[in-house]
């Protein structure tokens, strides 16, 4: 069974743990801009929210590739970049409805989550388990059930 990044919100602290962990898997430092994964900040709800690669089943920036540079691991099932068949072209950042390919100046290339291979380092490094590698059947009921709990049905019914 494949297993996918499950991000809960409501458990992040926004200690970037997940983004030096990230970098330092990828890069060998410690340096949250050269992260796959990013904490959004949203001061004025004073939330810190998750954010990386969901590895779409659609896989818009794997079909936009013109060099297909773009390939799913089959063990995994994250869509990887190839560096070097990329030509930095950036066309899967554009085709990217979430933001999550971005270009790297310094490779001329882009980079995205590829899972780490199965052990997402994000994952292991998040110490309030914020970040959970789960099986991928699993996480999208999660995500429908925390929706229902909170639609309003009575106040439809009422009116």
């Amino acid at each position: 069974m494949q297993k996918s990044l499950y991000i809960d919100a409501n458990k992040c602290t926004g200690c970037l743990q997940c983004e030096m962990a990230c970098s330092y898997e990828n890069y060998g430092i410690f340096n949250t801009a050269k992260s796959r994964i990013k904490i959004f900040d949203f001061e004025h709800e004073g939330r810190k929210v998750p954010y990386t690669c969901t590895q779409c089943a659609e896989a818009w920036c794997l079909n936009a590739c013109p060099v297909e540079a773009i390939s799913i691991d089959a063990a995994t099932g994250a869509k990887v970049i190839n560096e070097s068949t990329c030509v930095g072209c950036k066309v899967c950042t554009i085709a990217c409805p979430f933001g999550t390919v971005n270009y790297v100046a310094d490779t001329g290339k882009v980079q995205k989550c590829d899972l780490c291979g199965g052990d997402p380092a994000c994952a292991t490094a998040c110490p309030t388990g914020a970040i959970t590698f789960v099986d991928s059947d699993w996480t999208g009921f999660d995500k429908m059930r925390a929706w229902a709990g909170k639609t309003d049905n009575a106040a439809r019914a009422s009116a």
